[in-house]
C-alpha cells in the first residue's frame, strides 16, 4: 500500500520538528572597515558562524555606528551588547593595569609588547571578570609615531603645539613635552585638524594613512614609542549562555584571532609607512635630542604609573623584565 503525505501533514511534520536555535550577537568596534583591527574581527565573527554552523552569528557594527568609543564598554557590562572591542588604554582610570601597554619606551616592538602582554594578561583579564565581562584577545597597534607640520629635532620645537590625545597617556606625555593636549577620536581626526583644533598627533602609520593624515601634515618621525592594543571581550553572562560547542568555538576562535591579529599588525607597520611615503609624506628617524627627552619622559610615565599600580603593577614590571 501506498502512503501518501498531504500538504497539511507536511506543514504539521515540519512544525513538530523544532528549529535549529540560533543566537545573534551585536559586537560594537570604534574603527572603520578598512582597519586591520575590523578585518580581523570580523574573521573572528565568520569563523564563529562557520563552527557552529551558524548557530551563533555575531554582527560587527563598526566605526561606532551601534555605540561610540567611550560606551562600548559598558554597553557589553549591562547586557545591551554581547560583545565588543575598545582600546585597552582607554579604561586606565579603573584600573592603572590596562595602561602597561602605553608607556612609553617600556616595550617598543612586537617582541617586547608580547612579552608585556603575556606578563600583564592575567590581571587584565581578572579586571574585566570582576566586572562580568570575559577576555577574550588582544592585538596591538602598529608602534606609535609622531604627525608633524614640520621637521623636528629639538624637543623645545613642540612646546605649545597643539597636539591630538586619545588617551591619558597621550594627554601626559604632551603635557611633559610643552604641548597643548586635546582629546580627538581617531574618527574625528581630518576634523580636528582643519579647524585648528589640532596640529600634531602621535599614533600609528594605521590610523595615519586611513584618516589620510598627508592633508595636514607632512612630517612623520618615526619614534615607535609604544604598541597599545585593542582588546575583544564578551558578557560573561552571554558567553555562559552558549552551548558547550558554541563557547568553545568561540574561545577557540579568539585564540586564532589574536594569532592572526598579531601576524596582521607587524605587516601593517610595513605597508602604512609606505604609503604614508608614497602620498608625500617625509619619513624620518628621531634625532638624538628628541629621542633622548622622549626617554626621559618614559621614564618619568613609567615611575608615575607605579605610583598608581602599587604592589600589582611592581609585579607585572617584574615579570616583564625577568623575561
Amino acid at each position: 500500500m501506498k502512503h501518501y503525505i498531504t500538504a497539511a501533514g507536511f506543514a504539521a511534520a515540519l512544525a513538530a520538528t523544532p528549529a535549529m536555535a540560533q543566537t545573534n550577537w551585536d559586537m560594537p568596534t570604534p574603527y572603520g572597515d578598512a582597519v586591520f583591527h575590523t578585518q580581523n574581527i570580523t574573521a573572528f565573527a565568520d569563523e564563529v558562524r562557520a563552527a557552529t554552523g551558524g548557530s551563533l552569528d555575531i554582527t560587527i557594527h563598526s566605526a561606532g555606528s551601534l555605540f561610540a568609543h567611550g560606551q562600548i564598554k559598558d554597553s557589553v557590562r549591562r547586557g545591551l551588547a554581547p560583545a565588543g572591542e575598545i582600546l585597552m588604554s582607554q579604561l586606565v582610570n579603573e584600573n592603572p593595569v590596562f595602561g602597561v601597554d602605553s608607556i612609553p619606551f617600556l616595550a617598543a616592538s612586537y617582541d617586547e609588547a608580547a612579552a608585556l602582554w603575556s606578563a600583564s594578561r592575567g590581571d587584565v583579564a581578572a579586571a574585566l571578570e570582576d566586572q562580568g565581562l570575559t577576555l577574550l584577545f588582544s592585538v596591538p597597534w602598529p608602534g606609535q609615531s609622531f604627525f608633524l607640520r614640520e621637521e623636528v629635532t629639538d624637543p623645545a620645537q613642540l612646546q605649545g603645539v597643539t597636539f591630538r590625545a586619545y588617551n591619558n597617556a597621550t594627554e601626559r606625555m604632551a603635557q611633559l613635552l610643552g604641548m597643548i593636549p586635546t582629546q580627538v577620536e581617531a574618527g574625528d581626526i581630518p576634523t580636528a585638524f582643519s579647524t585648528g583644533r589640532v596640529a600634531s598627533m602621535i599614533t600609528s602609520p594605521s590610523t595615519g594613512v586611513s584618516s589620510q593624515a598627508w592633508d595636514y601634515t607632512s612630517h612623520y618621525i618615526d619614534v615607535q614609542a609604544w604598541l597599545p592594543k585593542n582588546m575583544v571581550f564578551v558578557n560573561t553572562d552571554a558567553l555562559n549562555a552558549l552551548t558547550d560547542d558554541e563557547r568553545a568555538a568561540v574561545l577557540a576562535a579568539a585564540e586564532a584571532a589574536e594569532a592572526r591579529g598579531w601576524e596582521m599588525s607587524r605587516a601593517e607597520t610595513a605597508t602604512q609607512i609606505a604609503a604614508l611615503e608614497a602620498a608625500g609624506m617625509t619619513v624620518m628617524q628621531p634625532s638624538d635630542a628628541l629621542s633622548a627627552r622622549l626617554a626621559e619622559i618614559g621614564e618619568i610615565m613609567a615611575a608615575e604609573w607605579l605610583d598608581g599600580a602599587g604592589d600589582a603593577g611592581a609585579a607585572v614590571l617584574d615579570t616583564y623584565r625577568a623575561n
